[in-house]
C-alpha cells in the first residue's frame, strides 16, 4: 500500500488541530499585562501538541491492541468521531468533543492553560489523536514515519505561529473570517471521517464491498 504524502497529512492534520478555533479561548484566558507569561502558555502549548501527537502516533496502535480493539473497529469509531467534529465546524461551533461547557468554566480559574485546555482537548484532542493513530497505521515505510513526524510537527509550529500572532489575526479575520475558515477545515474534516467509516466498515464487513 503506498504512504500517504506529506500534504496530505499536513493538511488532515491541521484541519482537525484547527488552531484557529483556539483563538476566542487564548484571547479571553491571556494575560494582556504579562507578554513573557503569554509567551510561555504559547511555548507551552505548541511543544504539548506536538508531544501528544508524536506519541499517539508512536503507541496508538500498540494500545489499541492491549485492549484488544481491531484498527477496523478503531477506524470507524474515529472515523464517526472525527465527522461529528467536521459537522459542528461546518455549523461555524466547536465541538463538545474538544471543550465542553463545564471545561470553559474550570479553565477560567486556571494560572496555566497551556496542556489544558489549550494543547489538549483544544487542540490534540480526541480528534486529533485518532488521526494520527489511523495514519499512522497506513504508513508502510520509515519514509512515511518521517513524513508524519514531519508533518505533527510543522502543525505544532503552525500552531505556535497562530497564537503568537492570535490578536492581530483576530483584527484582520473578525468573526466571519475565522467561521468561514472553520467552515472550510469542517468540510475536510466531514471527508476524512466518512472515508474512514467507509474504510473501516469494508474490512469488517467484507461481503457489503
Amino acid at each position: 500500500m503506498q504512504d500517504m504524502s506529506f500534504m496530505l497529512l499536513l493538511v488532515g492534520l491541521l484541519a482537525i488541530v484547527n488552531p484557529l478555533g483556539a483563538l476566542p479561548i487564548f484571547l479571553s484566558m491571556s494575560d494582556k499585562t504579562d507578554p513573557d507569561a503569554d509567551m510561555r502558555t504559547i511555548n507551552r502549548a505548541a511543544v504539548a501538541v506536538a508531544l501528544i501527537l508524536l506519541i499517539s502516533a508512536w503507541t496508538g496502535e500498540s494500545l489499541l491492541g492491549f485492549f484488544g480493539i481491531t484498527i477496523d473497529a478503531f477506524r470507524v469509531g474515529g472515523g464517526l468521531l472525527i465527522l461529528l467534529m467536521g459537522i459542528s465546524m461546518l455549523h461555524g461551533k466547536q465541538s463538545h468533543v474538544q471543550h465542553c461547557p463545564n471545561e470553559a468554566n474550570a479553565a477560567e480559574t486556571k494560572e496555566d492553560i497551556s496542556v489544558v485546555p489549550l494543547a489538549i482537548p483544544l487542540m490534540a484532542g480526541p480528534g486529533s489523536i485518532s488521526l494520527v493513530i489511523l495514519d499512522a497505521n497506513k504508513i508502510h515505510s520509515g519514509t512515511g514515519e518521517i513524513f508524519l513526524a514531519l508533518a505533527i510537527i510543522a502543525v505544532a509550529v503552525i500552531a505556535w505561529l497562530v497564537l503568537l500572532i492570535a490578536e492581530k489575526m483576530r483584527d484582520k479575520l473578525g468573526t466571519i473570517g475565522l467561521n468561514i475558515a472553520t467552515r472550510i477545515m469542517g468540510l475536510i474534516l466531514a471527508a476524512i471521517g466518512v472515508q474512514f467509516i467507509a474504510d473501516g466498515i469494508k474490512h469488517l464487513l467484507p461481503g457489503l464491498a
